[in-house]
């Protein structure tokens, strides 16, 4: 490495800017604050020597040191990084919630089973670096990132991006490639200059010819600066220019091949076998006919170093060299050497793969028994690869083919999408018979509908569900429903209702959905409240016994169906029960999807800082986990505030790209963007366009009917408003919510100017929720009042949608509210400001974490349910009672945190 040592101490050439950044963030721990930092580079850029330098500096500020390095050939090993940082700290397990100490217990290989979530052992890995720190502040040091498995990885980078204030400092080291952290700043160390690579070079003994040579061709790469010096060695431009890294692996392989042939054989088998696992090498080699000893040459030409019982190279490119060089029938031979050898299964079936060169049956059902322990620990990357594995050596086309399946199924659930979309075309192409490209359906629909191409999706299952068992057909044609429902594909939907009901199976949710894309309001609206009905009586089930991913969905679609009914109350209970069985069982990744429908919820009551707070929980989960897809959908929930509030520049940045029901929530907020402030041309223009797309019966636009009329009589065309209107007072007659009845009835009375109509309006928002819809009402209700020279009878309306408009900082409507009272003849032109709301000093993490804490929950409690660590929770709540003027826990109770 480029360091050299005086009095002890490493010394680095020309990495003075580097050091002070990793100073900073060690400082940074040493005040009780977390940090994290990567280092990306080439090859031999010295990554591994800023590490090493980090970790004495830190030793001598009084940190403690774990450390991770990613091995090549541990890359597909579930865990394998992970092992390494929670073995040296096992006996803190204890300390962990309940379902966060299995689930890396299950990572030791204490248990077989993890839990259902590939996030939960990074919220693990959080609480245990925050456990850890409690004893003094901590250095996480990961070297070689690049080959860290996906599960270690997910793990590392979900902790590392939740670390607040903790005092762990985290620093991870990266080639350019594999390995992609987003939302940590990234530090990437230069080339060293001509000065100090001739300093690094000063105790070499190098002719000054002969340094300025090595200076000038390693291009200041360190690690190529030193193997040159050593090696003596000229490139020459007529091969062609090649990079430094290139250069240094060919200066290696060189050297390498030096080497007496036995050596070479040991230097494979190390390089092969990955992990520097000293018994495992011995066995192999005995097998292949060579010994420890024949590392000599190789430690004399100082290519490996063993130490203890761990064999390593000098530098990780010396094993691809030495791999590379080796002939394919060596290669083979050593991983069958490796496999007999092996000590665990899972290091067995990888060698097993790597050694079979035709199709076994028996080695593939061994490699798939390996991948569905780690299915079993939600390890999906790596299940994805064992069956891809199992796959290429499964002999019969059927079964290689349902194991493809299989792989592009799990790396569906490991977030690899483009992967999964490959393996499952793979798998498509290799069967002809209906039955199989049955099976194959739901994954390759999966990976269609998250790659945008929803019709195909729905249309895939309707297709294939007429060779697939009557079960997965049943859920085939469901997911198609919901599919088509979400694309606008009503031909989708209509097929796959009638194709359950002639299977005998008729589905509510389904059939439902198939009469509400025919405006058949009467008869589907019925049938979706029988299947929320359902996944009502689920709920004490679904929270307290041992629920199953299938009753995971039907929340889920049971939420959707109740959003699609408009029935808020209920709605809002589904998503809080799928919310507090996520906190309680560590779902992280199911959580955004939940808290998205709370969200939505949560805005039609009118409770916009709740809703928020829901959102900015969602998306710090969105970007902890890389599920990025999703942002577009959450904030499409708060489109509708931003319209509320008539903050315009908001309103269209939430509204872009939202992709549910093709951007309808997003169309509706931006048309409620244009009536509020006056622009009812371009309002009633949106919604007329938005009646004639396919998709016209989203829940959202039949309600938009009330906008559309309000535009349409202001405009002085009621005769637009009529055919919308129509359809809202169907679908309220049919649904039976409060609120429906009340916008249609307002809407009535915009056409007709009857008071009556207004009356029975009101009369309807006394069980409807939604606050703003009501002041609404009363606003209208007001101005028609004061038209026919009732100004005091005005009044009264005006003065109670003025309070709602100024909760809910509705600034379009409050202005128009305080104009109409101006009329009236009020003598408070504007009305009394009400009690400042405590809560909107707080950001949204604070307020879930002081309400947690007024409910009485501890801050281990309060961390384990928001997926914090307990110091993390403490900050909030100091930095929460400062801006409550308050002291402790005590006086949360007194305050007003609505």
């Amino acid at each position: 490495m480029y360091v050299a040592t005086e009095a002890g101490a490493l010394v680095l050439y020309g990495r003075a800017s580097e050091q002070a950044a990793i100073r900073d963030l060690v400082d940074t721990a040493r005040a009780g604050r977390s940090g994290g930092l990567v280092l990306r580079g080439e090859p031999g850029i010295g990554k591994s020597a800023l590490l090493a330098w980090s970790a004495e500096h830190a030793e001598g500020a009084g940190l403690r040191t774990l450390r991770v390095t990613g091995i090549e050939a541990e890359a597909d090993l579930a865990f394998a990084g992970l092992v390494q940082l929670v073995w040296p700290v096992q006996e803190r397990l204890g300390a962990l919630p309940g379902p966060q100490a299995d689930t890396l217990r299950a990572v030791l290989g204490w248990a077989e089973r993890a839990g259902r979530d590939r996030f939960l052992s990074g919220l693990a890995v959080l609480t245990l670096l925050a456990e850890v720190a409690d004893d003094g502040p901590l250095l996480c040091l990961v070297d070689d990132a690049q080959w860290l498995d996906q599960a270690s990885a997910d793990a590392l980078l979900f902790a590392a991006r939740r670390l607040t204030a903790e005092g762990v400092a985290m620093l991870f080291a990266t080639r350019e490639e594999g390995f992609a952290p987003t939302g940590l700043p990234e530090l990437r160390p230069s080339r060293l200059s001509p000065e100090d690579s001739a300093l690094l070079l000063e105790q070499r003994g190098l002719t000054p010819a002969s340094r300025e040579q090595v200076i000038e061709e390693s291009a200041g790469n360190p690690l190529a600066l030193i193997e040159f010096a050593a090696a003596q060695r000229r490139y020459h431009s007529g091969a062609g220019p090649m990079p430094v890294p290139d250069q240094v692996l060919a200066s290696f392989r060189s050297r390498i091949g030096q080497l007496p042939d036995r050596t070479r054989l040991m230097m494979v088998t190390v390089a092969a076998e990955g992990r520097g696992h000293l018994t495992t090498l011995l066995g192999a080699a005995t097998a292949l006919g060579v010994g420890l000893e024949d590392l000599e040459e190789a430690e004399k030409a100082g290519l490996v170093q063993v130490t203890g019982n761990v064999v390593t190279f000098r530098h990780p490119l010396v094993g691809t060299a030495a791999y590379q060089a080796a002939p394919l029938a060596r290669r083979v031979a050593v991983h069958r050497a490796l496999a007999g050898a092996a000590t665990d299964d899972t290091c067995r079936a990888r060698h097993l793969a790597a050694a079979t060169t035709s199709v076994d049956e028996d080695i593939a059902a061994e490699i798939v028994r390996v991948a569905e322990r780690d299915r079993a620990r939600t390890a999906y990357a790596a299940a994805a690869g064992l069956y891809e594995q199992a796959a290429n050596v499964t002999p019969d086309v059927r079964v290689r083919a349902a194991r493809l399946g299989e792989a592009a199924s799990l790396a569906l659930s490991a977030g690899l999408t483009a992967q999964a979309a490959e393996l499952a075309e793979e798998a498509e192409r290799l069967v002809d018979d209906p039955e199989s490209a049955a099976r194959l359906a739901p994954v390759r629909a999966s990976v269609e509908f998250e790659l945008g191409e929803r019709r195909l999706a729905a249309r895939l299952l309707v297709e294939r569900s007429a060779h697939a068992d009557p079960d997965a057909a049943a859920a085939m044609l469901r997911t198609s429903a919901g599919y088509g429902w979400f694309s606008g594909d009503r031909e989708a939907i209509r097929d796959a209702a009638e194709r359950l009901r002639a299977m005998g199976r008729p589905d509510p949710m389904a059939l439902g959905m198939a009469y509400l894309v025919d405006e058949d309001y009467a008869r589907g609206l019925p049938l979706l409240a029988e299947f929320v009905e359902g996944a009502l009586r689920a709920v004490p089930d679904f929270l307290h016994g041992s629920a199953e991913p299938a009753d995971d969905l039907t929340m889920t679609w049971g939420t959707f169906c109740a959003m699609i009914l408009g029935a808020d109350a209920v709605a809002a209970e589904l998503a809080e029960a799928q919310v507090t069985r996520g906190r309680r069982h560590g779902l992280v990744g199911a959580l955004p999807q939940a808290l998205q429908d709370l969200a939505g919820a949560q805005v039609q009551a009118g409770r916009h800082r709740d809703a928020e707070a829901s959102v900015a929980e969602a998306v710090r989960i969105v970007r902890d986990t890389g599920l990025d897809q999703r942002m577009a959908r959450l904030n499409s929930v708060l489109a509708r505030v931003a319209a509320i509030e008539g903050d315009e520049e908001r309103c269209v940045r939430l509204s872009a790209d939202e992709p549910d029901t093709g951007g309808m929530a997003g169309l509706a907020a931006l048309s409620l963007l244009d009536l509020g402030l006056g622009r009812h041309e371009a309002a009633l223009e949106r919604l007329e366009a938005a009646g004639r797309s396919p998709l016209r019966y989203a829940t959202g636009l039949v309600a938009a009917a009330a906008d559309q009329v309000e535009a349409a009589v202001r405009l002085g065309e009621p005769d637009r408003a009529e055919e919308p209107l129509r359809r809202l007072e169907a679908w309220a007659g049919a649904g039976g919510q409060p609120w429906a009845h009340a916008l249609a009835a307002r809407g009535r009375a915009l056409l007709t100017d009857d008071e009556d109509d207004y009356l029975r309006a009101l009369r309807a928002h006394e069980d409807a929720g939604r606050p703003f819809e009501r002041a609404r009402t009363e606003l209208l209700h007001g101005e028609w009042l004061r038209r026919a020279r009732r100004r005091s009878d005005a009044r009264v309306p005006l003065r109670s949608a003025l309070k709602t408009f100024e909760r809910l900082r509705a600034r379009p409507w409050l202005e128009r509210a305080r104009t109409e009272l101006k009329a009236t003849g009020e003598s408070l032109v504007q009305a009394e400001p009400t009690a400042a709301n405590p809560a909107d000093r707080l950001t949204s993490q604070e307020l879930q974490v002081v309400r947690l804490a007024a409910g009485g929950g501890t801050s281990r409690e309060i961390a384990a349910q928001l997926f914090l660590s307990p110091r993390t929770v403490e900050h909030h709540l100091y930095r929460a009672f400062r801006k409550l003027g308050i002291r402790s826990r005590r006086e949360l109770a007194r305050l007003e945190l609505a």
